[in-house]
């Protein structure tokens, strides 16, 4: 359970929205599972992104294409059955809302629906904004994500910054504020200059959530993996890393491995026993 006091109110889209007007800066995480979710709720945080990105960290593959709505529901059922303060943000997987406007508010609607995320989050600027904007108007909060979107990273170019010539920022500028006008009641800025960043952040009155966008945006984003040292496949540069946790888990099997083979787990506080009595008395009845 969450050390959260009883009472403990759930972060609304008006709280992120007043936190940017009080710049007040906002911490965002990526969660996955039950234990992660109880992990960084209590940990205070604003906003847990139940993302995609689980693909990768979480399910293996090479990137987050493969990403299924019946693993993204899993997952985020999973995160919100712990969460008792945090905004939680469900990710639309590749496919999900690329077709239609319809495709799009039906996978949102199971994704809040089922899923009981407190919104919905999808990929892309001018070209998604009508999907955003039927989203919103079906009634569920959607979260914008411009700059690099992992999803359609082949067609930029890889995992690449973005936004680094002036055409390029224009649009990304663009994207924003057209994401706004759909009714997205936040942003996240992936991989862009920190100067469009600024800009972005100063021209949307919603708040910017920056992961590799530097220090302007309204808050900021890491993949609890990355941050934890858990994923070793790659760490992107804009990552801090906060911990070696596969080393320290790696260890720790180690130790056990070598316990068990040399007998020493389990140990006495480890184990169960018979009363005296009753272990004779078995060993009567079984003839030994």
């Amino acid at each position: 359970m969450s050390s959260h006091p009883e009472g403990t109110k759930k972060l609304l889209v008006a709280d992120l929205w007043k936190m940017k007007a009080e710049s007040k800066k906002i911490s965002m995480i990526t969660a996955y599972s039950y234990p992660q979710g109880l992990i960084v709720d209590e940990a205070g945080i604003d906003i847990i992104l139940v993302g995609d990105s689980l693909g990768m960290v979480e399910l293996g593959y090479e990137d987050t294409v493969p990403v299924t709505m019946e693993e993204m529901v899993m997952h985020t059922k999973a995160v919100m059955r712990a969460v008792k303060r945090a905004h939680v943000v469900g990710d639309l997987p590749f496919m999900s809302y690329n077709i239609s406007t319809e495709q799009a508010v039906t996978n949102a609607g199971i994704i809040y629906k089922e899923g009981g995320a407190d919104s919905v989050k999808l990929e892309g600027g001018q070209e998604m904004a009508d999907k955003a904007e039927a989203i919103h108007r079906a009634g569920i909060p959607i979260f914008g994500h411009i700059g690099l979107t992992p999803q359609t990273a082949a067609m930029l170019g890889g995992f690449k910054v973005q936004g680094k010539s002036t055409d390029a920022a224009k649009k990304a500028i663009d994207d924003a504020l057209a994401l706004q006008d759909a009714g997205a009641f936040a942003l996240i800025l992936e991989a862009i200059p920190q100067q469009l960043a600024q800009i972005i952040t100063e021209k949307l009155s919603i708040p910017t959530i920056g992961i590799g966008g530097g220090v302007y945006c309204d808050g900021q984003v890491l993949v609890l993996h990355d941050m934890l040292g858990l994923f070793k496949r790659f760490t992107p540069k804009f990552v801090k890393v906060y911990g070696d946790m596969y080393t320290q888990q790696l260890n720790a099997v180690k130790e056990f491995i070598d316990d068990v083979h040399e007998e020493r787990f389990p140990a006495g506080e480890h184990s169960f026993n018979m009363k005296e009595d009753a272990v004779n008395e078995l060993k009567k009845e079984l003839g030994d």
